[in-house]
């Protein structure tokens, strides 16, 4: 889509000129969301947490359900979100899960919600004009229970129900009458999980499957050329190795068969995760997908939210591209949808400088790649500053400012819409003489994960964030991360790259090479076939990979390219590991 046809269809749906400059994205994406409305999920301390997306494409609008926020967001560009708020239950149904992992279909011109339960009383919504909030009940007390469900509404209009969460049972399937939605049947089985085939199944961090049997969640069901691919999450959602499998079938029901690697995984990078979502069109009829980030810190329950660009190929694989999920992409109104914008990161482990330090959260966590962990300074107050040095006058197209949740304030539980961020980020050449490069200190926003592409990229070597309000807590920041072109060259191409898999245990391999000089991270990209290498690992600081994530009835092929601030370097051709 050209520019003056992108500015016309915004016109026509009514957005400002100001946002249609919005071409890009960044991971995790800034909503403003809620905190944990759970008491005993906030006793190592208050933080904002969310999970288990759906989004859906109603009438040319996106509508984003998730866990627990007390309302959804709706938004006309996948850009800017706008709140809702809502609480989706019945006076007798008094508990904290509201809509713990919803299910959010459309039947016609109706979209369904319900949240997850075992209980057989829990009411399904309806509306017809998301936008204005406005909602019924569709069904008072439905009769049958489930955690994680997921409503499909097939061609022919016949409607499904698919639930499961357990690391014992499967994920079922049943279908819905469409008039009453009461059951049709019984439920039936869909999927186990086969743990002792397919290795990023396992249980634990490094999949090492040691104290508890992998779970099965987060059922979504797309149908493509008249296939059937039941999607799933799994092994567990506090693990980098969160992921969406998916399985593929000719019927709704099954019987299904399992791509062998994940649908979406993100075992590396700044924002891990890529489990428990939900694939979606976009008004251009390119796919999509979100799912959930993790970060488990405060609590294993600690997560944010991703949308990464997903399709199907020629012989109807289903994919998910993660590669560089977490840098600038490209949005859907754009004439490259989903495409990496190819801005590097300018500051990782680059010299920081702040205003003061919080005993151990400490400047260089602001800028490890790690969502993990931060940096929080003594105070939450106006004043407070942090700076990065980029080591070299680069050329900067955005940043991303990903604030932390220090000391937030004890009565922060549940959704807050009157919250805000204000801040000055500023740039030089010198260190010396100051440019203000975006001025948020009049802001009434909530932007937790804020992220500034620039019309205009400047020429800078430090960029300084200058705290006016935090909204509660300490000024704290688990990435300032600043994106762009460094004055230098793209990295060497890789050289000894080694695959060794053996035949102990095939779902895993160790990857070793020669490391690059003026590298500062690596991406592996793997799969089943030579033109199939849909699954991608950001390696940071480090030339060698523990790998246990694979299909051990498959042979596989791996390549690698090396990352710095300047580029991406050739890929290395591909391997074939038996």
């Amino acid at each position: 889509m050209n520019r003056f046809l992108l500015l016309l269809a915004l016109f026509i749906k009514g957005i400002s000129p100001v946002f249609s400059q919005q071409l890009t994205y960044c991971n995790p994406i800034n909503l403003d969301y809620g905190y944990t409305p759970i008491p005993n999920f906030t006793e190592w301390g208050r933080h904002r947490a969310t999970a288990d997306p759906v989004i859906v494409n109603y009438k040319g609008d996106y509508i984003l359900f998730s866990t627990n926020q007390w309302g959804y967001w709706t938004s006309p560009d996948m850009y800017r979100w706008t709140f809702h708020s809502r609480f989706f239950l019945n006076p007798w149904n008094q508990v904290y899960d509201e809509l713990c992992a919803p299910a959010v279909g459309i039947k016609g011109d109706t979209v369904l919600v319900m949240g997850s339960t075992y209980e057989q009383d829990f009411t399904i919504w309806m509306s017809t004009d998301p936008l204005a909030n406005e909602w019924k009940p569709l069904v008072e007390k439905f009769e049958i229970g489930g955690w994680d469900p997921d409503f499909f509404t097939d061609d022919d209009g016949r409607l499904y129900m698919y639930n499961g969460s357990s690391n014992r049972y499967p994920l079922y399937g049943i279908e819905l009458n469409t008039n009453t939605l009461d059951p049709i049947g019984t439920r039936k089985e869909m999927y186990l999980l086969e743990p002792w085939r397919y290795g990023w199944q396992r249980f634990g961090e490094h999949m090492d499957n040691t104290f508890l049997d992998p779970f099965m969640e987060g059922a979504h069901m797309t149908k493509h050329n008249g296939k059937y691919y039941l999607q799933y999450g799994a092994p567990g959602t506090e693990f980098s190795g969160y992921s969406d499998g998916v399985v593929v079938g000719d019927s709704p029901l099954g019987p299904f068969a399992p791509q062998s690697d994940p649908l979406s995984m993100k075992l590396g990078g700044f924002a891990r995760g890529a489990g428990h979502g939900a694939t979606f069109l976009d008004n251009q009829g390119n796919y999509w997908h979100v799912s959930t980030i993790m970060i488990s810190v405060k609590n294993t329950f600690e997560r944010r939210l991703g949308i990464w660009p997903a399709g199907f190929d020629q012989d109807d694989v289903m994919w998910a591209n993660t590669a560089f999920g977490d840098y600038p992409h490209y949005l859907p109104a754009t004439d490259k949808p989903g495409a990496f914008t190819g801005w590097m990161l300018l500051n990782y482990d680059k010299p920081m400088q702040v205003s003061s330090t919080l005993g151990s959260y400490t400047a260089n966590k602001a800028n490890d790649e790690d969502l993990k962990t931060y940096w929080s300074a003594k105070t939450g107050d106006a004043g407070e500053w942090i700076q990065s040095d980029l080591g070299d006058v680069s050329t900067v197209h955005a940043v991303q400012i990903n604030y932390a949740d220090q000391d937030v304030a004890a009565n922060r539980l549940g959704k807050y819409n009157d919250q805000y961020h204000q801040y000055v980020l500023k740039y030089s050449e010198d260190g010396k003489n100051w440019k203000v490069l975006k001025d948020k200190s009049k802001n009434q926003t909530d932007v937790p994960h804020e992220y500034i592409e620039l019309k205009n990229p400047v020429k800078a070597r430090f960029i300084r964030l200058e705290n006016v309000h935090m909204p509660t807590g300490k000024f704290a920041l688990s990435g300032l991360r600043v994106f762009g072109k460094g004055a230098g060259k793209a990295p060497e191409k890789v050289n000894g790259f080694v695959v060794l898999r053996t035949e102990k245990d095939k779902r895993s391999a160790f990857i070793k090479w020669q490391p690059v000089d003026d590298a500062y991270a690596y991406n592996i990209h793997y799969g089943t076939a030579p033109d199939k290498l849909y699954t991608s690992i950001m390696v940071l600081g480090n030339n060698e990979y523990w790998l246990k994530t694979m299909d051990r009835m498959k042979d596989y092929y791996f390549t690698i390219e090396a990352i710095n601030e300047n580029g991406v370097s050739e890929k290395v051709e591909t391997l074939k590991v038996q």
